[in-house]
């Protein structure tokens, strides 16, 4: 059982873990875990309402506002990545090669015969 712990560990791309008080109070981590599950949120509401805005220059105004969102977001994950506190999974290279080959045949069902520039 230790073996297959340690290949999982050696999967994951993670940072030193910043410690925080583990007390019934919010600490830093559940704050930035917290505002970044908003801005997430914001992030899709903001798309959604981009999809739906008839008037130009209200698209323009929400696309900027969409962006900073999207940004802050990008952000608060780095942020949350540094501390330790976001991990990823590595991925084997053999699965990552069989998505790409699998999608690339997707291609030919493009309008424009999978052409794209």
């Amino acid at each position: 059982m230790q073996n297959s712990n340690q290949s999982q560990n050696m999967q994951q791309i993670k940072n030193p873990n910043t410690q925080v008080p583990k007390t019934p109070q919010m600490n830093e981590r559940d704050f930035v875990n917290d505002i970044l599950s908003q801005e997430k949120y914001m992030a899709h509401a903001y798309s959604v309402a981009l999809n739906e805005a008839s008037h130009q220059h209200l698209y323009g105004d929400l696309l900027e506002i969409f962006n900073e969102t999207q940004n802050m977001q990008h952000d608060l994950f780095n942020l949350m990545f540094e501390k330790g506190w976001y991990k990823l999974e590595a991925e084997q290279t053999q699965k990552i090669q069989q998505s790409y080959q699998q999608h690339q045949g997707y291609t030919n069902q493009f309008p424009y015969q999978g052409n794209i520039q």
